[in-house]
């Protein structure tokens, strides 16, 4: 798989995310949990902006991040804006890394083994947008069920590609 694609797709779903959380109608409709449901939309926003920017910023591009995961779970109540400045941060260091990265990169092992194993780049951030995807589609689904008039986000519209 070529990182242009990659990248196409990545900047869709974050761009998508930045409107999820816009068309939440209030910061604490961001932060509301329904039953059975574990985390709320801000908290997985907040997961998908870390993830994006410690291996993909930190990890492949040498941003200097440093994650704080347990932030991204466990902060609640932050203003809609904030979560959006932090998904935003996250896009720009998925845009910057992977246009100064060689495309030859793609074919080498990630520097970091994930759960025992050591990734060819490649694959490695082929997981990282199938998992940002995942999670996008659960923060929509959080939002319609948190506030059905809050609108369409439009996510993952292969429009956007």
């Amino acid at each position: 798989m070529h990182k242009d694609d990659l990248r196409a797709v990545m900047v869709r779903d974050l761009r998508a995310l930045a409107r999820e959380v816009s068309l939440y109608p209030t910061d604490d409709a961001l932060w509301q949990t329904m039953p059975g449901i574990a985390n709320s939309g801000g908290t997985l926003a907040l997961h998908l902006a870390g993830n994006v920017q410690h291996f993909i910023g930190a990890v492949l591009g040498g941003s200097g991040y440093v994650r704080d995961r347990e932030a991204e779970f466990g902060s609640r109540g932050l203003a809609r804006a904030t979560v959006v400045a932090e998904v935003e941060r996250a896009l720009s260091a998925l845009e910057q890394t992977l246009e100064a990265m060689p495309t030859a990169r793609m074919a080498e092992p990630f520097p970091i083994e994930m759960g025992g194993k050591r990734l060819v780049t490649s694959r490695m951030l082929t997981h990282l947008a199938v998992h940002l995807t995942y999670h996008l589609g659960q923060i929509d689904y959080h939002r319609r069920m948190v506030a059905p008039e809050s609108g369409v986000a439009g996510a993952v519209a292969v429009t956007e590609l």
